[in-house]
């Protein structure tokens, strides 16, 4: 078992220094100052994080604001919630795998650039067909399709390019900053696109969405990190290099755990996520604007979430305290059901928001360990081949989700997904996972 990389201000690293007594070498470490603001002291990591928390904050806009049209401006079914749900997340099927491939031979920052600007097209035209009285739900799948498609690109671009701008001691400590900075902005973007819904239309909150991604882009432009990809050895051909990241997930215990572990939360996830706004407006009774709120209160959880994930990996070690938030609170979702019903609105919507800190908090741990573990020129492919597997499963639930609210009603559906998240625990607990406080800093050899 090895441990995670020594701290790369160590004197005894880089620059030959003259011999020194242990005791001094010690205590030279100990003076090291640390930047007040730790990785967000670094310019590039910061563009990078004032980057993607706008993008965030349109993307958690653009989300609740996309479902509020169809759901109010085109009176969706449950199905139709269903397939638009799903249409985001199905590219992941058909070019996840090729995805990792080209980001590992290309420029990632130049990547999620011309990511950017796509994205910035797709949301903008929504509100311009709306506005000129042709807005359909065939364009709202189409749309969420695409921006599925290019997302699949900047994800795994997004993932990649992190590792190559902070040292591999401070990756946790830059995904917790990253994640928080995305659970604040799903704090105020739902209830932004709540209010911008109640006051003068859900189509219009889209705009937001598209201007967010024209701040990412600019933000990006001002990396001065090297625009190299992370070769490390002569091409061997598409098929080949895809087949390497596919064996190097599905063989090493750990990683195949966490894409299963991960396939079955997103199943779950995916069928929730289809019925939720439906849920709440005509199971619960809420209002556009209120539903908003209530997205908006459950992003603390994951807020709060983003934000102890480097503390419980510390305090419990980073294996047990991703056990910690997959087992122990994740399964606070059964209150969300009870909504309206046999709980008061409060306290399902205070369940939800704990397992939603769970979530999040085990997602920025696992994030953290394979950004770790993962040789630095197979990063985007093993990233990309249990995005597939992760991502894959969130269509097919939110199909199966859309078929259920159709059939049986969104309080019954939320139910039967709830459980499918709580069964997905088994996997963790008849894995290696079980054993480890922590996890390893490379795969042995």
């Amino acid at each position: 078992m090895h441990t995670l990389s020594p701290d790369p201000l160590s004197p005894d690293q880089g620059v030959a220094e003259p011999e020194q007594p242990p005791t001094r070498r010690r205590l030279l470490r100990l003076r090291l100052p640390r930047p007040r603001w730790g990785v967000l002291g670094q310019p590039d990591f910061r563009n990078l994080w004032i980057g993607e928390t706008a993008s965030a904050l349109g993307t958690a806009v653009g989300s609740v604001a996309l479902a509020l049209v169809a759901v109010v401006t085109l009176k969706a079914s449950p199905i139709t919630l269903g397939v638009l749900t799903a249409a985001a997340w199905v590219p992941w099927l058909f070019i996840g795998l090729v995805a990792g491939a080209w980001v590992d031979r290309w420029p990632r920052r130049t990547v999620m650039l011309v990511c950017d600007l796509a994205l910035l097209a797709l949301f903008a035209s929504v509100p311009a067909a709306a506005w000129l009285g042709v807005l359909t739900i065939g364009q709202l799948v189409t749309v969420a399709l695409l921006a599925g498609s290019v997302k699949v690109f900047f994800s795994t671009a997004y993932r990649s390019l992190l590792p190559s701008l902070v040292a591999k001691p401070e990756l946790l400590e830059a995904n917790v900053k990253l994640g928080a900075g995305e659970s604040a902005a799903d704090i105020a973007g739902p209830g932004l696109a709540g209010v911008v819904a109640q006051t003068v239309g859900a189509v219009t909150g889209l705009l937001g969405d598209a201007v967010s991604y024209l701040v990412s882009a600019l933000c990006l432009l001002r990396i001065k990190a090297p625009q190299t990809p992370a070769e490390a050895a002569p091409r061997t051909g598409l098929r080949r290099e895809i087949a390497e990241g596919v064996r190097f997930l599905t063989g090493d215990p750990l990683l195949r755990t966490l894409a299963c572990f991960g396939a079955v939360g997103n199943l779950a996830l995916g069928g929730i996520q289809a019925v939720q706004t439906l849920f709440l407006i005509r199971a619960v009774g809420l209002s556009p604007g209120a539903v908003g709120t209530v997205f908006a209160f459950v992003s603390i959880g994951g807020f709060v979430g983003a934000t102890i994930a480097g503390r419980l990996a510390r305090r419990f070690g980073s294996a047990r305290g991703l056990l910690l938030c997959y087992l122990v609170v994740a399964p606070f979702i059964f209150l969300l059901p009870l909504a309206g019903w046999q709980a008061p609105l409060p306290v399902s919507v205070a369940g939800w928001s704990v397992a939603v800190c769970g979530v999040v908090a085990g997602n920025v741990i696992a994030g953290s360990f394979y950004q770790i573990y993962s040789p630095p020129e197979m990063l985007g492919r093993i990233r990309a081949s249990s995005s597939t597997v992760n991502f894959g499963a969130f269509p097919l639930g939110a199909l199966l989700g859309g078929y259920l609210g159709q059939a049986l009603g969104s309080r019954a559906t939320v139910w039967i997904m709830a459980t499918v998240l709580l069964s997905g625990g088994v996997i963790l607990l008849v894995s290696p996972l079980r054993g480890l406080r922590d996890f390893p800093g490379q795969r042995p050899a």
